[in-house]
């Protein structure tokens, strides 16, 4: 047994592990971002150490090159680099997930090439490899490379050291330092590395310390954080391996692409790759945040305090525009401004995009994150100074933006909804009752005549709900249009503006994802009561899923629903987008917000976890092929471990919590409580 195997761990657990062996160069590609490792908002992607990736190796959270629309995530140098010849032909890959390491394996060769690499999870910015291979193959070679065509600025030193930083002042630093020892024919070289932003004794520093630990002290620390955060949050399904390892594959990867230091610049792709250049998206606020908050609070903190320090940016935004408080941009990057391109390319056509000047309910989208994010760790104070300017700014945005009628009723026209193929419409539901909600909120904590000018213009937006049908029209107009349906077209997930063309699919009823139902997943109180099944039926066989933010979210709804059979088979879509490359755009990064949402599904859904006012409530609908399910995580500041079955929800916390199953009496637990679901068979 070698180096590299004693410390792989339980890499063939399969309920644990994420196992590729391939010799199609397409698919590694993919597997170089399914393989990326992070953490504390540093990552690099996992690309064979003797070939250059298909992208950067690594990115750093918030640290961004460019200016405007071309503003991207800076790649840093490159560590992972070893001289390897001949390179093998064919490997296995292994992602353990339980702790933290990936590991590769040479095939087919006697003295096979064998590494092992992790991202501390105990030390931001340092990163380890340790590789084994006959000694006439393998070389620790240069140690830093230029990530691409990015300019580098570099140096060496004495005993295997060296330098190299890109960007300049504001850019990313790296220090690497090699060992190398052989025995018996076989060379074993470790690499540390350090990233950094500021000056590089910093990284030096860090990198000096790692080195004095050692690489299987480093691993054990390592491992250390990885078993707390598994303690801590997991998921458990017994009657089904293929949705509790996708399910930890996601928590794993919010771990890895979700950090910074004081805050947490989460773009659409996090940082597994140069998709949408690391733009920040609604994507962070509405998808990846709530599943972020209920594993780690102070990390979810982080990302609201990445708006809030944006709030000015925001303010000078609708000033700009001509209206009063704060209006955030549709793509955010480094300082807040509007990154969001005005053109681009549809199956090969160019075409004008208006998101950037309609898609205006990422203010209230920003705005309920840092609501969300309050009430799930029950930190009131929370919602003091920046971060309570957030919700009062955003809140007289609307104010202003609304329009009333001669009949008193408020209006927003020219907007984009969630369903982007229907632009420049009026009275979007959804856009309409998320201000709605904005201001209401903002009310109970602006107070005064300000809080009163609020309630009332709430009261008149119009949300376009039918009492007699319990149906909300997705804008002025929807139900005018042409009543296609998804199955007359493709089985979703299709583009279906693709496939007919922009102009066809914005005259008819057919949406991208499920406009409407986002407020019955974000805002359930706003909605009128009983007119979520009503919606999922009309809208539902409307819905292309041509987003991959869609399945998910409606897994969500029909668990929530009672329909748990159908949301089960939304759920395995959401979970295996990436893994399977559903999209064929996985190469570019991970889609964040599908990982983020396949967790909402399975907490919020399946297990029917909900937080009012201090009080965890619990609804679970568990599929037809599941006897149980099992969901650890952290709310209201508590660990909070649920085991249930179709009878009962075995319910553990580490403090005293008060818990409401299906609207029944309030009941505090402490340590252990057992509670009989009262679902009717």
């Amino acid at each position: 047994m070698t180096a590299v195997d004693d410390l792989a761990g339980p890499r063939e657990d399969p309920a644990w592990t994420v196992q590729q062996t391939t010799r199609d160069p397409v698919r590694r590609r993919v597997d170089e971002t399914l393989f990326t490792l992070g953490a504390g908002g540093y990552a690099t992607r996992g690309a064979v150490e003797e070939s250059p990736g298909d992208g950067p190796a690594v990115l750093v959270a918030g640290v961004y090159t460019g200016t405007g629309p071309r503003q991207r995530l800076l790649p840093g140098p490159d560590w992972t680099q070893l001289d390897i010849a001949p390179a093998p032909v064919a490997d296995r890959r292994v992602l353990d997930l339980r702790s933290g390491v990936l590991v590769r394996e040479e095939l087919g060769a006697p003295c096979p090439v064998r590494t092992l690499r992790f991202v501390s999870a105990h030390r931001p910015g340092v990163m380890v490899l340790r590789a084994e291979a006959a000694t006439t193959r393998l070389r620790a070679g240069a140690g830093l490379r230029p990530p691409g065509d990015e300019p580098m600025s570099s140096g060496s030193g004495e005993e295997g050291r060296c330098w190299a930083r890109v960007g300049g002042d504001a850019g990313i630093t790296a220090v690497a330092i090699h060992d190398s020892r052989e025995n018996r024919g076989t060379r074993t070289v470790e690499r540390f590395a350090a990233y950094g932003t500021g000056g590089i004794e910093v990284v030096e520093a860090a990198v000096e310390a790692a080195r004095r630990v050692g690489f299987d002290r480093l691993l054990a620390e390592h491992r250390a954080v990885w078993a707390d955060r598994w303690a801590a949050v997991d998921v458990r399904i017994p009657d089904d391996p293929d949705v509790q390892l996708t399910a930890r594959f996601a928590l794993f990867q919010l771990w890895c692409n979700v950090g910074g230091q004081g805050e947490a610049a989460v773009g659409a792709r996090g940082l597994s790759g140069h998709g949408y250049a690391g733009h920040v998206f609604w994507d962070a606020d509405v998808f990846v945040l709530p599943a972020v908050v209920s594993m780690d609070p102070a990390l979810a903190l982080a990302m609201v305090d990445y708006r809030v320090r944006r709030l000015p940016a925001a303010r000078a935004a609708a000033r700009a525009a001509g209206y009063r408080g704060a209006r955030f941009p549709w793509e955010s990057a480094a300082d807040g401004h509007d990154v969001t391109p005005t053109s681009g390319d549809l199956g090969g056509q160019p075409v004008v995009i208006k998101t950037g000047t309609l898609e205006e309910h990422i203010t209230a989208d920003v705005a309920w994150a840092a609501w969300h994010c309050a009430q799930w760790t029950s930190q009131r104070r929370f919602l003091r100074g920046r971060r309570r300017a957030l919700l009062i700014d955003t809140a007289r945005y609307w104010a202003s933006r609304v329009r009333l009628d001669r009949d008193g009723h408020g209006h927003l026209e020219d907007v984009i909804g969630p369903d982007e193929y229907h632009e420049s419409v009026t009275d979007n539901a959804y856009t309409n009752v998320m201000a709605r909600w904005n201001l209401r909120t903002a009310a109970d904590l602006v107070g005064g005549d300000e809080g009163a000018t609020f309630r009332g213009l709430a009261a008149k937006i119009v949300d376009g709900h039918d009492a007699a049908t319990g149906l909300y029209e997705q804008f002025a107009g929807y139900f005018g249009l042409e009543p296609l349906l998804i199955a007359d077209l493709a089985r979703p997930p299709v583009a279906a503006d693709v496939l007919l063309g922009p102009q066809r699919i914005a005259a008819s009823q057919i949406s991208k994802q499920p406009d409407v139902l986002m407020l019955h997943h974000l805002v359930p109180d706003e909605t009128a009561p009983g007119t979520l099944r009503p919606n999922l039926d009309f809208y539902l066989p409307r819905t292309a899923h041509g987003s991959s933010l869609s399945p998910g979210i409606t897994a969500s709804l029909l668990a929530r629903a009672g329909q748990p059979d159908e949301a089960l088979r939304l759920l395995r879509i959401a979970l295996r987008l990436d893994l399977d490359d559903l999209t064929g755009t996985t190469a570019a990064g991970l889609h964040l917000a599908t990982i983020g949402s396949a967790w909402q599904a399975l907490l919020f859904g399946f297990a029917g976890v909900r937080v009012r006012r201090g009080v965890l409530h619990l609804d679970p609908a568990l599929p037809s092929d599941w006897g149980s399910l099992g969901v650890s995580f952290c709310c209201l500041g508590h660990r909070v471990r649920l085991d249930i079955t179709r009878d009962v929800i075995d319910i553990d916390v580490d403090a005293p919590l008060r818990v409401c199953l299906r609207g029944s009496e309030v009941r505090s637990v402490t340590g252990h409580a057992r509670l009989p679901t009262g679902r009717v068979p």
